[in-house]
Protein backbone atom coordinates (compact mmCIF):
# COMPACT_ATOMS: atom_id res chain seq x y z
CA UNK A 1 0.00 0.00 0.00
CA UNK A 2 1.23 3.64 -1.08
CA UNK A 3 1.93 5.77 1.87
CA UNK A 4 -0.40 8.65 2.16
CA UNK A 5 1.53 12.22 2.20
CA UNK A 6 0.71 14.53 5.16
CA UNK A 7 -0.30 18.00 4.80
CA UNK A 8 3.22 19.61 4.17
CA UNK A 9 5.25 16.43 3.41
CA UNK A 10 7.66 16.40 0.67
CA UNK A 11 7.37 13.95 -1.79
CA UNK A 12 8.97 10.41 -1.49
CA UNK A 13 10.19 11.05 1.75
CA UNK A 14 9.35 10.82 5.49
CA UNK A 15 10.05 14.53 6.50
CA UNK A 16 7.81 17.55 5.93
CA UNK A 17 8.77 20.04 3.68
CA UNK A 18 8.23 22.64 6.74
CA UNK A 19 11.43 20.38 8.87
CA UNK A 20 13.24 20.10 5.60
CA UNK A 21 14.15 23.34 4.24
CA UNK A 22 15.66 22.22 1.06
CA UNK A 23 12.42 20.17 -0.15
CA UNK A 24 10.81 23.38 1.26
CA UNK A 25 13.30 25.62 -1.12
CA UNK A 26 12.86 22.90 -4.27
CA UNK A 27 8.64 22.97 -4.03
CA UNK A 28 8.69 26.58 -3.20
CA UNK A 29 11.11 27.30 -6.51
CA UNK A 30 9.07 24.69 -8.60
CA UNK A 31 5.91 26.68 -7.62
CA UNK A 32 7.62 29.95 -8.74
CA UNK A 33 8.48 28.83 -11.81
CA UNK A 34 5.10 27.06 -12.69
CA UNK A 35 3.51 30.69 -11.66
CA UNK A 36 6.28 32.75 -13.91
CA UNK A 37 5.07 30.55 -16.96
CA UNK A 38 1.52 31.41 -16.25
CA UNK A 39 2.36 35.04 -16.91
CA UNK A 40 1.80 35.00 -20.48
CA UNK A 41 3.24 38.79 -20.32
CA UNK A 42 6.37 38.07 -18.22
CA UNK A 43 6.75 35.41 -20.35
CA UNK A 44 7.04 37.65 -23.10
CA UNK A 45 8.93 40.01 -21.82
CA UNK A 46 12.03 37.52 -20.80
CA UNK A 47 11.63 36.28 -24.74
CA UNK A 48 11.91 39.96 -26.22
CA UNK A 49 14.89 40.47 -23.54
CA UNK A 50 16.80 37.42 -24.55
CA UNK A 51 15.98 38.53 -28.48
CA UNK A 52 17.98 42.25 -27.43
CA UNK A 53 21.06 40.64 -26.43
CA UNK A 54 21.52 38.38 -28.64
CA UNK A 55 20.84 40.96 -31.51
CA UNK A 56 23.28 43.70 -29.75
CA UNK A 57 26.13 41.19 -28.52
CA UNK A 58 25.71 38.12 -30.84
CA UNK A 59 24.52 40.88 -34.25
CA UNK A 60 27.72 42.74 -34.74
CA UNK A 61 29.07 39.27 -35.65
CA UNK A 62 26.52 38.39 -37.91
CA UNK A 63 26.13 41.57 -39.32
CA UNK A 64 29.51 43.79 -39.65
CA UNK A 65 29.54 47.30 -40.07
CA UNK A 66 32.09 50.33 -39.59
CA UNK A 67 30.80 52.24 -36.34
CA UNK A 68 33.81 54.45 -36.10
CA UNK A 69 34.67 56.21 -39.17
CA UNK A 70 32.89 59.00 -41.10
CA UNK A 71 31.22 57.77 -44.38
CA UNK A 72 30.52 60.49 -46.39
CA UNK A 73 29.75 58.88 -49.67
CA UNK A 74 26.37 57.35 -47.78
CA UNK A 75 25.43 59.96 -45.32
CA UNK A 76 21.39 59.74 -44.85
CA UNK A 77 20.33 56.80 -47.19
CA UNK A 78 16.65 55.71 -46.74
CA UNK A 79 16.23 51.60 -45.76
CA UNK A 80 17.40 49.20 -48.28
CA UNK A 81 19.04 46.23 -49.73
CA UNK A 82 22.26 47.39 -48.53
CA UNK A 83 21.14 49.24 -45.85
CA UNK A 84 18.21 47.40 -44.16
CA UNK A 85 17.47 50.56 -41.67
CA UNK A 86 19.47 53.48 -43.59
CA UNK A 87 22.30 55.34 -42.01
CA UNK A 88 22.66 58.84 -40.34
CA UNK A 89 24.13 61.73 -40.78
CA UNK A 90 27.85 60.60 -41.08
CA UNK A 91 27.22 57.75 -42.72
CA UNK A 92 27.36 54.94 -39.88
CA UNK A 93 25.37 52.13 -40.91
CA UNK A 94 21.70 52.41 -38.81
CA UNK A 95 21.21 48.91 -37.76
CA UNK A 96 24.60 48.52 -36.77
CA UNK A 97 24.94 51.19 -35.34
CA UNK A 98 21.33 49.70 -33.08
CA UNK A 99 23.39 47.03 -31.85
CA UNK A 100 26.23 48.96 -31.02
CA UNK A 101 24.27 51.83 -29.32
CA UNK A 102 21.96 49.13 -27.51
CA UNK A 103 24.96 46.95 -26.19
CA UNK A 104 26.02 50.25 -24.57
CA UNK A 105 22.54 50.89 -23.05
CA UNK A 106 22.15 46.71 -22.34
CA UNK A 107 25.63 46.81 -20.64
CA UNK A 108 25.33 50.28 -18.34
CA UNK A 109 21.51 49.30 -17.68
CA UNK A 110 22.40 46.07 -16.45
CA UNK A 111 25.29 46.64 -14.60
CA UNK A 112 23.82 50.22 -12.91
CA UNK A 113 21.09 48.21 -12.06
CA UNK A 114 22.62 45.12 -9.96
CA UNK A 115 25.13 47.50 -8.40
CA UNK A 116 22.46 49.60 -6.94
CA UNK A 117 20.38 46.70 -5.51
CA UNK A 118 23.64 45.19 -3.84
CA UNK A 119 24.42 49.10 -2.18
CA UNK A 120 20.57 49.00 -1.52
CA UNK A 121 20.37 45.57 -0.10
CA UNK A 122 23.73 46.18 2.11
CA UNK A 123 21.98 49.42 3.30
CA UNK A 124 18.54 48.18 4.15
CA UNK A 125 19.55 45.07 5.88
CA UNK A 126 21.49 46.63 8.07
CA UNK A 127 19.52 49.61 8.91
CA UNK A 128 16.57 46.95 9.42
CA UNK A 129 18.84 44.59 11.07
CA UNK A 130 20.46 47.29 13.64
CA UNK A 131 17.11 49.25 14.57
CA UNK A 132 16.72 51.65 17.24
CA UNK A 133 18.61 55.03 16.14
CA UNK A 134 20.87 53.56 13.70
CA UNK A 135 17.85 53.03 11.59
CA UNK A 136 16.48 55.92 12.57
CA UNK A 137 19.73 57.86 10.79
CA UNK A 138 20.10 55.58 7.98
CA UNK A 139 16.64 55.66 6.70
CA UNK A 140 16.75 59.63 6.83
CA UNK A 141 19.73 59.35 4.79
CA UNK A 142 17.56 57.54 2.19
CA UNK A 143 14.83 59.77 2.62
CA UNK A 144 16.88 62.76 1.90
CA UNK A 145 18.26 61.00 -1.25
CA UNK A 146 14.35 60.92 -2.31
CA UNK A 147 13.82 64.25 -1.96
CA UNK A 148 16.47 64.78 -5.08
CA UNK A 149 15.75 64.08 -8.26
CA UNK A 150 18.12 61.25 -9.19
CA UNK A 151 18.27 62.56 -13.21
CA UNK A 152 19.23 66.29 -11.67
CA UNK A 153 21.94 64.47 -10.26
CA UNK A 154 23.05 62.79 -13.01
CA UNK A 155 22.82 66.06 -14.83
CA UNK A 156 25.00 68.16 -12.75
CA UNK A 157 27.89 65.11 -13.04
CA UNK A 158 27.47 64.89 -15.83
CA UNK A 159 27.65 67.97 -16.74
CA UNK A 160 31.03 68.56 -14.58
CA UNK A 161 33.32 65.52 -15.66
CA UNK A 162 31.56 63.94 -18.94
CA UNK A 163 31.90 60.34 -17.79
CA UNK A 164 32.71 57.80 -19.76
CA UNK A 165 30.58 53.95 -19.56
CA UNK A 166 31.98 53.01 -16.58
CA UNK A 167 31.29 56.01 -14.85
CA UNK A 168 27.89 56.32 -15.93
CA UNK A 169 27.90 52.60 -14.58
CA UNK A 170 29.15 53.90 -11.17
CA UNK A 171 26.79 57.21 -10.67
CA UNK A 172 23.88 55.79 -11.65
CA UNK A 173 24.40 53.22 -9.33
CA UNK A 174 24.89 55.12 -6.48
CA UNK A 175 22.06 57.18 -7.14
CA UNK A 176 19.55 54.63 -7.87
CA UNK A 177 20.45 52.47 -4.68
CA UNK A 178 17.69 54.22 -2.73
CA UNK A 179 14.38 52.25 -3.28
CA UNK A 180 15.64 48.71 -2.93
CA UNK A 181 17.04 49.71 0.30
CA UNK A 182 13.60 50.54 1.82
CA UNK A 183 12.10 47.47 0.72
CA UNK A 184 15.58 45.23 2.22
CA UNK A 185 14.66 47.16 5.25
CA UNK A 186 11.21 46.22 5.54
CA UNK A 187 11.95 43.08 4.62
CA UNK A 188 14.45 42.29 7.38
CA UNK A 189 12.11 43.80 9.88
CA UNK A 190 9.91 40.69 9.47
CA UNK A 191 12.69 38.33 9.01
CA UNK A 192 15.21 39.54 12.29
CA UNK A 193 12.21 38.42 14.69
CA UNK A 194 11.93 34.90 13.25
CA UNK A 195 13.09 32.18 15.21
CA UNK A 196 15.46 30.47 13.34
CA UNK A 197 17.34 34.23 13.70
CA UNK A 198 16.06 34.51 17.46
CA UNK A 199 17.86 31.25 18.34
CA UNK A 200 21.27 31.92 16.62
CA UNK A 201 21.39 35.06 18.41
CA UNK A 202 20.81 32.63 21.52
CA UNK A 203 23.39 30.14 20.98
CA UNK A 204 25.70 33.41 20.27
CA UNK A 205 25.76 33.91 16.42
CA UNK A 206 27.09 37.43 15.72
CA UNK A 207 25.15 39.54 13.39
CA UNK A 208 27.30 39.32 10.45
CA UNK A 209 26.19 35.51 10.31
CA UNK A 210 22.78 36.11 11.20
CA UNK A 211 22.20 38.59 8.27
CA UNK A 212 24.20 36.55 5.68
CA UNK A 213 23.14 33.29 6.65
CA UNK A 214 19.42 33.50 7.12
CA UNK A 215 18.04 37.24 6.39
CA UNK A 216 19.88 37.96 2.89
CA UNK A 217 19.05 34.70 1.92
CA UNK A 218 15.41 34.77 2.50
CA UNK A 219 15.25 38.09 0.70
CA UNK A 220 16.24 36.79 -2.28
CA UNK A 221 12.88 37.41 -4.11
CA UNK A 222 12.72 40.87 -3.21
CA UNK A 223 16.19 41.55 -4.02
CA UNK A 224 15.99 39.54 -7.49
CA UNK A 225 12.45 41.53 -8.32
CA UNK A 226 13.90 45.21 -6.86
CA UNK A 227 17.15 44.17 -9.27
CA UNK A 228 14.89 43.69 -11.92
CA UNK A 229 12.90 47.18 -12.34
CA UNK A 230 16.23 49.16 -11.45
CA UNK A 231 17.62 47.46 -14.38
CA UNK A 232 14.73 48.83 -16.69
CA UNK A 233 14.91 52.49 -14.47
CA UNK A 234 18.71 52.01 -15.31
CA UNK A 235 18.31 51.99 -19.02
CA UNK A 236 16.08 55.02 -19.06
CA UNK A 237 18.09 57.04 -16.79
CA UNK A 238 20.78 56.27 -19.77
CA UNK A 239 18.46 57.22 -22.09
CA UNK A 240 17.65 60.59 -20.79
CA UNK A 241 20.95 61.67 -20.37
CA UNK A 242 22.19 60.29 -24.02
CA UNK A 243 19.22 62.11 -25.04
CA UNK A 244 20.58 65.82 -24.02
CA UNK A 245 23.91 64.79 -24.67
CA UNK A 246 26.12 64.25 -21.52
CA UNK A 247 26.16 60.65 -22.15
CA UNK A 248 28.49 58.36 -23.81
CA UNK A 249 30.72 60.41 -25.83
CA UNK A 250 31.02 59.45 -29.69
CA UNK A 251 32.35 57.37 -31.21
CA UNK A 252 30.51 55.16 -28.40
CA UNK A 253 26.50 55.86 -28.48
CA UNK A 254 23.39 54.25 -26.82
CA UNK A 255 19.96 54.51 -27.86
CA UNK A 256 19.63 57.80 -26.18
CA UNK A 257 22.05 59.41 -28.02
CA UNK A 258 20.55 58.13 -30.99
CA UNK A 259 17.41 59.67 -30.42
CA UNK A 260 19.27 62.76 -29.69
CA UNK A 261 21.56 62.63 -33.23
CA UNK A 262 18.26 61.96 -35.25
CA UNK A 263 16.25 64.85 -33.40
CA UNK A 264 17.11 67.07 -36.59
CA UNK A 265 16.05 64.72 -38.68
CA UNK A 266 12.44 64.74 -37.22
CA UNK A 267 11.30 67.37 -40.33
CA UNK A 268 12.96 65.68 -43.08
CA UNK A 269 11.37 62.28 -43.48
CA UNK A 270 13.93 60.70 -42.06
CA UNK A 271 11.58 58.29 -39.72
CA UNK A 272 14.90 55.77 -39.92
CA UNK A 273 16.91 57.63 -37.45
CA UNK A 274 14.25 58.23 -34.54
CA UNK A 275 11.42 54.99 -34.58
CA UNK A 276 13.99 52.25 -34.28
CA UNK A 277 15.71 53.42 -30.78
CA UNK A 278 12.82 54.93 -29.82
CA UNK A 279 11.02 51.37 -29.99
CA UNK A 280 13.92 49.33 -28.82
CA UNK A 281 14.09 51.31 -25.39
CA UNK A 282 10.50 51.25 -25.07
CA UNK A 283 10.56 47.29 -25.50
CA UNK A 284 12.71 46.74 -23.59
CA UNK A 285 11.96 48.61 -20.51
CA UNK A 286 8.28 47.40 -20.71
CA UNK A 287 9.99 43.68 -21.25
CA UNK A 288 12.08 44.33 -17.84
CA UNK A 289 8.88 45.57 -15.83
CA UNK A 290 6.57 42.63 -17.20
CA UNK A 291 9.43 40.39 -16.12
CA UNK A 292 9.84 42.50 -12.74
CA UNK A 293 5.54 41.51 -12.23
CA UNK A 294 5.59 38.34 -13.38
CA UNK A 295 8.61 37.49 -10.14
CA UNK A 296 6.99 39.15 -7.90
CA UNK A 297 4.05 37.21 -8.82
CA UNK A 298 5.42 34.46 -8.88
CA UNK A 299 7.52 35.10 -5.17
CA UNK A 300 4.53 36.02 -3.52
CA UNK A 301 3.65 33.25 -1.02
CA UNK A 302 -0.28 35.10 -0.53
CA UNK A 303 -0.55 34.50 -3.92
CA UNK A 304 0.03 30.31 -4.19
CA UNK A 305 -2.79 27.98 -4.48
Amino acid sequence: MSAVLQPGQAPGTGVSAETDPEAAGATGLRLAVRRFTRNRLAVIGLVVVVLFFLFCFVGPLLYSTDQTHTLLHQVNLAPSGSHLLGTDAVGHDELGRLMFGGKVSLLVGLAAGVLATVIGTLWGAAAGYAGGWVDATMMRVVDAGIAIPALFILLVISAISNPGVPGLIVIIGFVSWLVPSRLIRAETLTLKNRDYVLTLRAIGGGHTRAIGRHILPNSISTIVVAATFQVADAILLVAYVSYLGLGAQPPATDWGGMLSAGLTAAYSGRWWLILPPGLAIILVVCAFNAIGDGLRDAFDVRGRG
